[in-house]
């Protein structure tokens, strides 16, 4: 069980926990680290911080509460300062880094937090209104900015998942004479990777090319919106 380290108290004073909203998301994350979505309660997490249940209700309201601020220190992680200074799509490139390391550190939140709304988590929509504005300032049709932004997503949380997924998924193994050309291509790819991930060279491969497909997008909805 996570527990949260705090300063020691001095002699004969009585021992009491500090709560706030931050420090119940963070207790809450190690939590979803080490049990899963599905072994996340507020009771556990009140057990965790060494609380009553009841305590945490002075600082949130509940359990999607809780969520949203995980949401929030997830979303801390993800660096949009390149958004202020580059083009677009140099922005979004170093925000796909940030943004898939983020949660490939903290695996179990992708599935929950991708399935969830963005309700209460005020720190994650500034960090989605950095790159809306930075896109619409580039040129991009308002219309078009949000699908934009989900289709990347997507791509994203799934190269986060393959982050934390075993390098010889693929190995063939044993099966060679079954499957010549994918036993030839997985060969072909180990010796090519060098000190290379498979994970972060077939992340490398689809941000490119999603990236110039949306530079081809973003000539083509620019001309059409005049």
């Amino acid at each position: 069980m996570a527990e949260i380290d705090r300063p020691a108290r001095r002699v004969g004073r009585p021992k009491t926990t500090v709560l706030t909203r931050d420090l119940i998301a963070e207790a809450a994350l190690r939590l979803l680290d080490e049990s899963g979505a599905e072994g996340f309660t507020m009771a556990r997490l009140a057990q965790a911080l060494r609380v009553r249940p009841s305590a945490l209700y002075n600082h949130v309201d509940g359990k999607e509460d809780v969520i949203a601020g995980v949401r929030e220190l997830i979303s801390d992680r993800i660096d949009v300062s390149a958004f202020a200074t580059l083009p677009w799509d140099a922005a979004m490139l170093d925000w796909a880094h940030s943004y898939r390391l983020a949660f490939a550190t903290h695996p179990p939140t992708i599935a929950l937090l991708a399935t969830l709304p963005l309700t209460g988590a005020l720190r994650t929509m500034h960090m989605y209104d950095t790159v809306v504005q930075a896109m619409v300032r580039a040129g991009w049709p308002e219309p078009e900015v949000l699908p934009t932004i989900v289709a990347v997503e997507s791509f994203i949380l799934g190269s986060a998942l393959d982050a934390i997924a075993p390098a010889n998924m693929f190995d063939p193994s044993g099966a060679e004479d079954q499957v010549p050309s994918f036993a030839s291509a997985y060969a072909a790819r180990d010796r090519a990777l060098g000190a290379t991930t498979p994970a972060d060279a077939a992340f490398e491969i689809g941000l490119t090319a999603l990236l110039d497909g949306l530079r081809v997008r973003y000539e083509r909805v620019r001309v059409a919106a005049g």
